[in-house]
């Protein structure tokens, strides 16, 4: 990618906190699969504890309604270059298992489905054109 990266998780905010934190992690670790440039460094202190680098790039986590988000994903799947699109449809968190997931998802349709949320990374200009509008979730 060489336009300057931007990423944005948008999530809806009538989930209780304990599935908002679930939905932002997995979709975070979703886009980190995609863009393996988004993290992945090592920093050392001044003592000698290392860590891994939790993001090279901000990440903004927005609100939007299932609808909107929904709407947001299709616009972004229409997309054409370099870019990420990462769901996380409510019918997911009733499964344990990625490989039942996997299973699963084929036979669904993501029109019919609630999307509690979803992520995206790509060029600035898309991701603001996409998600400009939206408030940061408090």
């Amino acid at each position: 990618m060489t336009d300057t990266i931007r990423l944005a998780i948008i999530l809806n905010p009538e989930l209780p906190p304990g599935l908002l934190a679930n939905t932002a992690g997995a979709i975070g670790i979703g886009l980190a699969a995609k863009f393996p440039m988004l993290a992945g460094n090592a920093l050392t202190d001044a003592k000698g504890a290392t860590i891994d680098v939790s993001s090279k790039y901000p990440v903004p986590v927005l609100q939007g309604t299932p609808d909107h988000i929904k709407a947001l994903m299709f616009k972004a799947l229409d997309a054409q270059g370099e870019r990420g699109v990462v769901a996380f449809p409510a019918f997911a968190r009733a499964l344990h298992a990625f490989a039942d997931y996997e299973n699963l998802f084929p036979l669904r349709d993501l029109h019919d489905e609630i999307i509690d949320g979803l992520g995206l990374v790509g060029p600035e200009k898309w991701i603001k054109s996409l998600t400009g509008n939206l408030k940061l979730l408090r």
